[in-house]
């Protein structure tokens, strides 16, 4: 089974960057479409960014479009987030998650592995 553990979450304030990492262990993600997540306090987990097992199509909801960029690396059974010009509402719990059931998935349903997340403040 594949595990999920992310990495690169901190504080930051508005405007800033960070890159969050999503390392798989125990089978190779290449497979697998993959895909970001979050869940503010209160909120529902909401998707963020998706992108295809060949990574020739990438997909984003429409607040954080222009500003975040999923990626992955194969060869390092990793999966990556660039978070550029970051707001106070981008302020959540970032999970990484696969699946290998569509081509494109942007509902949490679709997913059937997870991370444990990382918490990501942007604040002044």
């Amino acid at each position: 089974q594949v595990q999920l553990t992310e990495s690169g979450g901190g504080m930051v304030q508005p405007g800033g960057s960070l890159r969050l990492s999503c390392a798989a262990s125990g089978r190779t993600i290449s497979s697998y479409g993959m895909g970001w997540f979050r869940q503010a306090p209160g909120k529902e987990r909401e998707f963020v960014a998706t992108i295809t097992w060949t990574g020739d199509i990438t997909y984003y909801a429409d607040s954080v479009k222009g500003r975040f960029t999923i990626s992955r690396d194969n060869t390092k059974n990793t999966v990556y987030l660039q978070m550029n010009s970051l707001k106070p509402e981008d302020t959540a719990v970032y999970y990484c998650a696969a699946q290998n059931k569509a081509r494109v998935a942007v509902t949490p349903q679709t997913y059937d592995r997870w991370g444990q997340g990382t918490q990501v403040t942007v604040s002044s």
